[in-house]
């Protein structure tokens, strides 16, 4: 990983779109400080889209496709999109699978929680919203007393022992049934909502992240920056990003901004 200040300026007059996590990405101890408001409304103001591709739930998605200054949100690591239409004032949702597949992903997914919990000790079912459609998320650090690693693995055995797809963020582990992940649908929304191949056109958009299940990103885009927090799981990962911020969380994602508006 390279330092952010030596991205290239060239490349910085490219990027049209912004792409990032959430977690310990846009947040700074579990809250959005204001910079990242902010330096989302400054971006957009100079034509610059930005879209959060996140592990968070379907709920939470509603709600940030709807009020905040951004153009769609990836969920639930790639199960899904929303975006809010300015045009009719109303909300539009995109799935990966038809609801009587994920129903029948819900239900077993449900056997996985109770095997999680009742074998990992200090586990438990994240408590951010119920309003999930496709995937459990077992909290292991933040509504709960932080778990350690072996705990994280044991957790992530359970999943795989099902062959569920099984990924670690900064705060849950999220598994599901399917071959999506957050790099799949982003695809999807660049040609559904963007009209770009994405495979053609990656250089227009930059992700920022910080955690292992960012990869797929990190690998994929060559315009890719971690905040500073990414540093706490460099030796968990294969494909970290190509640059690196000099501050963690919010005020990591305020300073790329930055960086990409002066550039631009």
């Amino acid at each position: 990983m390279k330092p952010l200040e030596q991205f290239p300026e060239h490349s910085i007059r490219k990027i049209d779109y912004v792409l990032t996590d959430i977690d310990d990405t846009l947040t700074i101890k579990g809250r959005l400080p204001s910079v990242v408001f902010v330096a989302m409304e400054r971006l957009r103001k100079a034509d610059i889209r930005v879209i959060p591709i996140t592990g968070r739930p379907a709920g939470w998605c509603d709600h940030i496709a709807r009020m905040w200054p951004v153009d769609g949100v990836v969920g639930e690591n790639g199960a899904l999109y929303f975006w809010f239409d300015e045009d009719e004032r109303k909300l539009k949702k995109r799935f990966f699978d038809p609801e009587d597949v994920r129903a029948d992903k819900r239900q077993r997914l449900k056997r996985i929680r109770e095997e999680i919990l009742a074998s990992v000790p200090g586990s438990f079912a994240a408590s951010d919203q119920h309003y999930r459609e496709t995937d459990l998320a077992i909290d292991y650090c933040e509504d709960v007393p932080p778990l350690d690693r072996r705990a994280v693995d044991r957790i992530c055995e359970i999943f795989k022992k099902y062959s569920a797809t099984c990924k670690v963020s900064s705060i849950h582990v999220n598994g599901w049934f399917g071959t999506y992940d957050k790099l799949k649908m982003t695809k999807i929304f660049a040609q559904e909502r963007l009209g770009l191949n994405l495979d053609v056109n990656k250089e227009q958009f930059l992700f920022c992240g910080d955690s292992p299940n960012d990869e797929p990103m990190f690998q994929y885009f060559p315009y890719s920056v971690g905040v500073k927090n990414v540093l706490n799981f460099a030796d968990r990962m294969k494909h970290l990003p190509a640059f690196v911020a000099s501050k963690e969380g919010g005020n990591g994602f305020a300073e790329i901004a930055e960086y990409i508006l002066r550039g631009k």
